[in-house]
């Protein structure tokens, strides 16, 4: 395992922090006079910049460790993931964007109070909220257990706990000063950082294997897979078109982390081409990283080498850049992490405390003081972001100790819980949308539907196994039956 981190590791690691440092300072000189300017840029965002934030912020810590991990044990069918989300963005731009501009929403769950009524949206945001806290915190946790892993060469809770600040802190400063403008011109930055690590790994990874039969070694090995025609592969085309889909649709078109940024462009066609730009610049981005993963299957020659570092658990990926990766380079894969890491942090700071101001403080303060000032609602959203910024690192403190002490993975259960709010969400959003049935008392029932029927389905709970696309889709057919009843 290499020693740490040399003076170049650190020179390369420090020269990244100065220009987060510089351009968070350059990014929000602008004064912000309205809580909409902070949460939407009133409008204002170029269609290329909101498409590469979205590109940034859908690729987590956890993306960036995870998919090569996915292509060194299997194949690339994972891509297919992604072509599941080029249609989903398609129908969201058809279908939720029209409304989104119609009504000049500043969260995506706005739309509902506009056919079911206030509690409807409040409902809708309680449950982001409560998904995104435990999702997103793990994913912290995540990118801290990775930064701290290369950093320090350990996971002790200090050193832990140091990786989450520096996360968070590198986040806050573009979420608290400039609002989203701010976060989508970081994630520009964080994007070119994040795919440039990529690219020198593979071809690093690349140029070290030499030239020789990488190709026919993946082919006898069955790596080159794109598409999986079965019916019972995690990824098969069934699966793509039915829960995949839905999965989608709920993410880029119904989680205020991702929508934000739609919401931010300056009319209904820049925003839907936004959308669909970000997939496509997206799925070539994947591909890069699903080579690193077949490439570092070439390089070992099995799927059996122990993957672990004090006792976790760790990705290939992660495993070859403990070992085997020269300085310099390891410090520019380190910044890639933390780039992914932070696109996806100081996103959600925003998301969460434009539903937590929006849709549920700022009515209720209009309502008993008409007369609140703009700069008033612009103070108590800064105050939101670092409230939440708070709770994400309490939620990843709990992590690393359920992680440490407990058999039934946190880490798992929390990843995946922004589906469980999914399928209620889309079952109440199909229901607004497609029909002329529900009320506001069936709002709460449908979420709690969704949210229950996919926590039944899990092998931990009854002991079921069902696919998670499968999961998906009862959850969100009951949601909507319940909003029809």
């Amino acid at each position: 395992m290499n020693s740490g981190f040399s003076s170049l590791d650190w020179g390369v690691f420090s020269a990244y922090f100065f220009v987060l440092a510089l351009t968070s300072y350059l990014f929000s000189r602008e004064k912000i006079s309205s809580s909409r300017e902070y949460f939407t840029s009133s409008n204002q965002m170029p269609l290329f910049a909101v498409a590469l934030s979205i590109l940034a912020t859908s690729q987590s810590a956890a993306t960036f460790l995870g998919v090569p991990e996915f292509a060194y044990a299997h194949d690339f069918t994972f891509i297919g993931f992604y072509f599941s989300a080029l249609l989903a963005v398609f129908f969201i731009a058809r279908v939720f964007v029209p409304k989104f501009y119609e009504y000049k929403v500043i969260t995506v769950y706005e739309l509902l109070e506009h056919r079911y009524g206030a509690s409807a949206k409040r409902q809708a945001g309680i449950m982001f909220l409560v998904g995104r806290i435990m999702a997103s915190g793990a994913r912290l946790y995540i990118g801290a257990l990775a930064i701290s892993m290369i950093l320090f060469l350990d996971i002790s809770f200090i050193h832990m706990f140091l990786s989450i600040l520096i996360l968070v802190f590198g986040a806050l400063i573009y979420t608290y000063f400039g609002g989203v403008k701010s976060v989508i011109l970081s994630d520009i930055i964080q994007a070119i950082t994040y795919v440039g690590a990529g690219v020198i790994v593979l071809f690093y990874l690349y140029t070290s294997l030499g030239h020789g039969d990488i190709l026919a070694i993946l082919q006898a090995n069955h790596k080159l897979t794109f598409f999986d025609t079965s019916f019972d592969g995690k990824f098969n085309i069934i699966g793509l078109l039915s829960g995949w889909f839905l999965l989608n649709i709920a993410a880029f078109g119904l989680d205020q982390d991702m929508t934000q940024r739609v919401l931010s462009c300056k009319n209904q066609k820049e925003a839907s081409s936004s959308l669909i730009l970000s997939i496509v610049m997206t799925i070539p981005v994947v591909l890069l990283f699903l080579a690193i993963g077949a490439l570092l299957f070439v390089h070992y020659q099995s799927t059996n080498i122990t993957q672990s570092f004090s006792g976790e658990k760790i990705t290939v990926f992660m495993y070859y850049i403990l070992h085997e990766l020269p300085e310099g380079i390891r410090a520019i894969v380190t910044v890639g992490a933390i780039a992914a890491a932070l696109s996806s942090t100081n996103s959600v700071l925003g998301a969460m405390a434009s539903v937590a101001i929006e849709d549920i403080y700022k009515p209720y303060k209009l309502q008993h003081e008409p007369q609140t000032s703009e700069a008033y609602f612009v103070k108590q959203s800064k105050k939101a972001v670092l409230f939440f910024a708070f709770l994400l690192i309490l939620m990843a403190i709990l992590s690393y100790f359920w992680q440490k002490y407990s058999d039934l993975s946190l880490i798992s259960f929390a990843l995946g819980i922004m589906a469980f709010a999914y399928t209620g969400l889309l079952g109440v959003f199909f229901s607004a949308l497609f029909t002329s049935r529900g009320s506001a008392k069936n709002v709460p029932f449908a979420l709690a539907g969704g949210f229950f029927t996919v926590l039944a389905l899990q092998p931990y709970t009854f002991g079921l196994s069902i696919g998670f696309s499968w999961q998906i889709v009862l959850g969100t057919l009951l949601a909507f039956v319940i909003m029809q009843i």
